[in-house]
């Protein structure tokens, strides 16, 4: 069991984990955005994401569409470790067309839910596995959300965590960075 999610206020009785966490998970940030992100927001997260990987910093997400994706995969690329947190039992990958990539994460890192096996995605689980992404880190980096963004659920928990809260600022014209703005 993560020794930092031990902190939180609420958390999960149970971990249910594929893979390897390891001591050095301990010092990892998670990273989350939207999931429709725009060239710049793909470009810096691989930039921030790979500068991460380089200092030894495992990365933390929830596997979703657009930041999440990005954050995984650069993270692979580099030979990082990287831990995927689901919304649904481990035996359920969401979205589906992630399917390759949670194997790969699978072989650098982890798949961690506190759902049991067969239990499908719901939109009430989304909220409650952020608190285990950002539980589970040193600090959240929000890359491009919008003003109702899940992502910045999840810097609210960060806070309310006592976790540090990056955020990456983008264009005053842009819908996806309302939220990081």
């Amino acid at each position: 069991y993560p020794p930092r999610l031990k902190e939180i206020y609420d958390p999960p009785p149970v971990l249910y984990v594929r893979g390897d966490l390891l001591p050095r998970d301990e010092v990892a940030i998670a990273v989350v955005g939207t999931r429709r992100p725009t060239i710049y927001g793909r470009q810096v997260a691989e930039e921030l994401v790979t500068d991460l990987v380089r200092s030894q910093i495992t990365i933390i997400s929830g596997l979703a569409r657009g930041i999440d994706s990005v954050a995984h995969r650069t993270a692979l690329d580099h030979q990082g470790h990287t831990i995927a947190v689901f919304a649904s039992g481990l035996d359920m990958v969401y979205p589906a067309e992630h399917a390759a990539l949670a194997r790969e994460v699978l072989g650098q890192g982890a798949l961690v839910s506190e759902l049991p096996l067969g239990t499908p995605p719901r939109a009430e689980h989304f909220p409650r596995r952020n608190r285990i992404m950002s539980g589970m880190s040193l600090g959240v980096l929000v890359v491009e959300a919008g003003e109702a963004s899940g992502a910045l659920i999840t810097a609210r928990l960060a806070l309310e965590q006592d976790r540090e809260v990056f955020a990456v600022p983008g264009s005053i014209l842009s819908p996806v960075s309302r939220g990081t703005n």
